[in-house]
Order: structure tokens, then sequence, then C-alpha cells
């Protein structure tokens, strides 16, 4: 939907366009993180609304749990110009960035570890079947 330059979206053009379902979308409107207008029951989602979507999206994607998400959507509505505002979001994203790369380590080791007894798991059946 449009009206005049702004661009408008209903539940199901969003849901098909992310490939979510309309109850995923309810979901992160009831967790304060999506704020539709409304005409009756219809909802009406904004240009902001689909970003914001894009990004809770993103966002689980790399890891943000939907608190983390919300708590940088509301460091950036209270005031995109804070100092203080911006080395919060600073801080959250290194905290992010931390955590993933634990994980990358983890999946490293775990890795070596795999690989590790499957060779062993291979030498053994080559042992056997001799």
């Amino acid at each position: 939907m449009t009206k005049g330059s702004q661009a408008t979206y209903s539940i199901s053009e969003l849901a098909r366009e992310f490939d979510i379902t309309t109850r995923s979308i309810r979901f992160y409107e009831d967790q304060g993180l999506l704020k539709p207008k409304r005409r009756g029951q219809t909802r009406i989602y904004s240009l902001q609304d689909r970003v914001r979507l894009k990004l809770i999206l993103r966002g689980k994607r790399l890891g943000f749990s939907l608190a983390e998400t919300g708590r940088l959507f509301e460091l950036y509505d209270a005031d995109r110009s804070s100092q203080t505002q911006l080395r919060t979001m600073l801080e959250l994203i290194e905290e992010k960035k931390a955590d993933l790369q634990q994980q990358m380590d983890d999946i490293k080791v775990i890795m070596m570890e795999l690989n590790s007894a499957e060779n062993q798991c291979r030498q053994a059946l080559t042992e056997i079947q001799k």
C-alpha cells in the first residue's frame, strides 16, 4: 500500500516479503519492537516498521536476542545524537562481537575434536577390515 509518498504495508505483505508468519510479526509487535498504526482491526505498517522488521530478523541471524534488539531500538529512538546513547550502543555491539568470536573459537575446537574422532574411527575401521 502507498498513501501519498509514505509507503505502508499490510501484515501479509511483510510476511510474504520476509518469508515469515504473520504470527511472528504480531509477536514482535507484542514485544514492543514494531508499532503499526491501526485502522479498525487492520494493522498498517510504516516504512520504519519494515526497516525494523528487517533489522530484527538480521539481528536474530547474528545471535542478538529480542531484548538486545529492543534495547538498541530504544537507544536509537531516545536520542540519535547523544554521546551516552552511542557509547552504550557501541558497548552492546562490542559485547555481541566478543560473544560471536567466542562461539567461533568454540566451533573451531569442536571441529578439531570431531576431525580427530573421525580419523580415529576411520583408522580403526581400516584395521578391522584388514
